[in-house]
């Protein structure tokens, strides 16, 4: 078998063919560097245990910050994705088969980090027949038998919208069934190109109807009307979604979608509040959050929710 990824070159959707200055990032956009002996103690055990991260594969900005408090999403299913996302950094080609062992290395790596919380991510495997449903739900359990007391928290695909899927995965019982819709649905196809708003939608839908805890997090600053953000967030009010996370899209390259505008701290400390207002629990809004930013302190709140 081929064990070369053959990756896709990432294709600017909006913006012009001329080669874009890089801009200066605004003042508030400033992530803490990779430093000290926590960080390191992580960096080295992911490796030694052979597990993907998207805070390595996907270039997140709080790299330093999250690790160096031993904070981390592992990311399974490998490390090459199906799909080719315009705003992500994680590799596009075809993925070698799902690793039969992951599941146990994740669990005994989580344990050794003695985390009360934290998220697993994965790509999509739109080359299997379950999208790896199967694979999440024996991840799931393996952590279940060895990280007794942690809360789990899952970042889920869309599964191309099959429901049973979703199923298979809540079957298992993680805390939190997250999805994310990205985007507004004007710019959905633009950003992510083989997914959609309304199968995205489907699935948080499906989730929540089955008694989950859901989470759901928006980039901000792809070109999005501020009352376009405000509508999701009624709707995602509306579905009865738990949390929402809204932060800064930052551009991983050239060939990625260029930013159309820096949101400013006080619009996203206003959004927050809006969504507050309209019933959702928890909010992480600002131009560094991600979707797992800060999710290693929402034990308590998580634990909340499923009461």
């Amino acid at each position: 078998m081929d064990q070369t990824p053959h990756t896709a070159r990432h294709l600017p959707v909006l913006g012009n063919s001329e080669p874009e200055p890089r801009p200066r990032h605004p003042a508030w956009i400033k992530a803490r560097l990779p430093s000290g002996k926590t960080f390191f103690e992580v960096r080295d055990l992911v490796h030694s245990q052979r597990l993907h991260t998207v805070c390595e594969s996907a270039s997140c900005p709080n790299i330093g910050e999250c690790w160096s408090r031993r904070a981390i999403t592992i990311m399974i299913l490998g490390n090459i994705c199906t799909r080719s996302c315009q705003f992500c950094d994680v590799p596009t080609g075809r993925p070698l088969p799902p690793d039969p062992d992951e599941p146990r290395r994740v669990a005994l790596a989580l344990k050794e980090l003695g985390l009360r919380h934290t998220v697993i991510t994965c790509v999509d495997r739109d080359d299997l027949k379950d999208g790896g449903a199967a694979h999440w739900a024996e991840t799931i359990r393996q952590v279940r038998a060895h990280c007794d007391g942690m809360t789990l928290e899952v970042l889920t695909g869309d599964f191309k919208g099959n429901t049973d899927d979703v199923d298979t995965v809540l079957a298992a019982g993680p805390d939190v069934f997250a999805h994310n819709l990205e985007t507004v649905p004007r710019l959905s196809r633009q950003v992510r190109v083989q997914a959609s708003y309304p199968r995205s939608y489907k699935i948080l839908a499906h989730a929540k109807s089955r008694g989950a805890v859901t989470k759901t997090g928006l980039m901000l600053g792809l070109g999005e009307s501020i009352d376009e953000v405000r509508q999701v967030l009624r709707e995602l009010a509306s579905l009865g979604i738990d949390i929402v996370t809204m932060g800064q899209y930052l551009r991983p390259s050239k060939n990625h979608l260029p930013i159309a505008r820096y949101v400013t701290p006080d619009e996203f400390a206003e959004l927050a509040q809006e969504a507050r207002s309209l019933g959702i629990p928890h909010v992480e809004s600002g131009p560094l959050v991600r979707s797992s930013y800060h999710a290693d302190g929402q034990a308590e709140l998580v634990r909340s929710l499923r009461k």
